[in-house]
């Protein structure tokens, strides 16, 4: 057995199985118990797992003070007896007797530690463990009924699933915020908003140039608000999105958004609004009847080449100001940046991809379904924890986007921007430096 405890969990396991084969009188109790149905599977496997976990306490409190001897003191290190103990598992806690050591001499400090229980007490990976669950929905109150009953077994409480997830979530967010890029090849940033309960967070996704996508960051605030926006998209800049890269912007339409855009990377980024937001905005001014001829011709608008779609919508919006003024005038706010990625001229299969924030909306989405169990937000620091933590595990299913393919042709596209960029930024130089010159000779 001293032999089995010293191997890898792996090769552990295979051990015990041969050394139960080739010892079977040391099972048959234990199979008679089975087939006898005296006790259920489940508390079979927790009696034996828990005398386990003991004869692991067992031989590492051996290796500290050598084998106890019955009638004669040891060491400098004494056998003392046992005591109760409680180990730490992935997602609960279990009840053990627990061998007990002591220093000859007695005195204080003079107890010793069995180096397996500190272990086992740490239980690395139960945080991690109880954040999974709590992210696919199970909520705080209903932990219990998701845990294994075990014989004598300590369970986790309510309030130490919130704290054990509190701790989780606030790393969560840690490690979200201070992701660093510098390296990462990013052609396309999403920005968008989502709410819970009353809070609002701006959420901001990268799809690098071989259409992997990448949470960004996140901040709590709307989209309408500009300082909330610019401080987010600065913090991107820190950590090593270069603002000197032209990038296209997706966003839902809000100006705030446009207008932090601007102020961080610059006016000359191509910026493509979102024409499902477009659509809703404009058919939300209509009564019923006019909704579903207006959202096809924008849509059949959309397919267009970027002047002629344009051109029917102008129409359109014409038509629309004679009885519906308001829906005319948000069919023509932004009109331009909603034919974005028909003006750069990108492949179809791609153009269906970047029309709409709907790639933001799928970790949204999965975010939601991770956190359906929260009934109240207490503050805005616990909706920045939760959804960090949501996302996150939300990006761990993430898939390459839609026509990622033709993504070289967006990239050539940009390159074609950075250079012209380049030579109006050296042509400013010049204009700038020829007096200076002329003033010297």
């Amino acid at each position: 057995m001293q032999q089995v405890y010293q191997k890898g969990t792996e090769e552990a396991s295979r051990a015990l199985a041969t050394l139960f084969e080739a010892h079977p009188e040391a099972m048959a109790p234990l199979l008679n118990i089975v087939v006898e149905a005296q006790v259920t599977m489940e508390a079979f496997i927790d009696v034996v797992g828990r005398s386990c976990l003991e004869a692991v306490l067992h031989l590492s409190a051996a290796e500290i003070a050598g084998p106890p001897h019955q009638g004669k003191a040891g060491g400098e290190i004494l056998w003392h007896g046992t005591q109760m103990g409680v180990v730490r598992l992935s997602t609960q806690k279990v009840r053990v007797t627990k061998p007990r050591l002591r220093r000859k001499g007695g005195g204080k400090g003079a107890e010793v530690a069995v180096p397996a229980y500190t272990a086992m007490q740490q239980g690395t990976g139960m945080r991690e463990k109880l954040a999974a669950i709590l992210l696919r929905g199970v909520s705080t109150r209903a932990y219990a009924e998701v845990i294994p009953s075990m014989a004598e077994t300590c369970g986790v409480s309510r309030s130490s699933v919130s704290r054990e997830f509190a701790e989780a979530s606030e790393e969560a967010l840690r490690a979200l915020c201070e992701r660093r890029f510098e390296g990462t090849e990013f052609l396309i940033l999403y920005l968008d908003g989502v709410q819970a309960g009353g809070h609002q967070v701006i959420v901001a996704v990268g799809v690098d140039s071989q259409g992997k996508k990448h949470m960004l960051g996140l901040a709590e605030g709307a989209t309408e608000n500009a300082v909330v926006v610019k401080g987010l998209l600065e913090d991107l800049v820190a950590r090593g999105i270069t603002p000197e890269q032209p990038y296209l912007f997706i966003i839902d339409g809000s100006k705030a958004l446009r207008s932090a855009i601007t102020a961080v990377f610059g006016a000359d980024n191509p910026v493509q609004r979102c024409r499902q937001h477009k659509i809703e905005n404009v058919v939300g001014y209509l009564p019923q009847e006019c909704k579903a001829e207006v959202k096809g011709v924008m849509k059949a608008a959309y397919c267009l080449a970027a002047k002629e779609g344009m051109a029917r919508l102008q129409a359109q919006a014409d038509w629309l100001e004679q009885r519906y003024p308001s829906a005319a005038a948000s069919l023509r706010e932004g009109l331009e940046e909603t034919f974005t990625i028909n003006r750069l001229e990108l492949p179809p299969t791609l153009r269906r991809c970047l029309g709409t924030t709907n790639l933001i909306e799928s970790p949204n989405a999965g975010m939601r379904m991770r956190t359906g169990r929260v009934r109240r937000w207490r503050d805005g620091a616990m909706v920045l924890r939760w959804f960090a933590a949501g996302y996150l595990e939300t990006e761990k299913h993430f898939r390459r986007i839609m026509g990622y393919e033709q993504l070289w042709v967006l990239k050539a596209k940009l390159q074609e921007l950075h250079e012209l960029r380049l030579e109006d930024l050296n042509a400013q130089r010049t204009l700038l430096w020829a007096p200076l010159a002329l003033a010297r000779n």
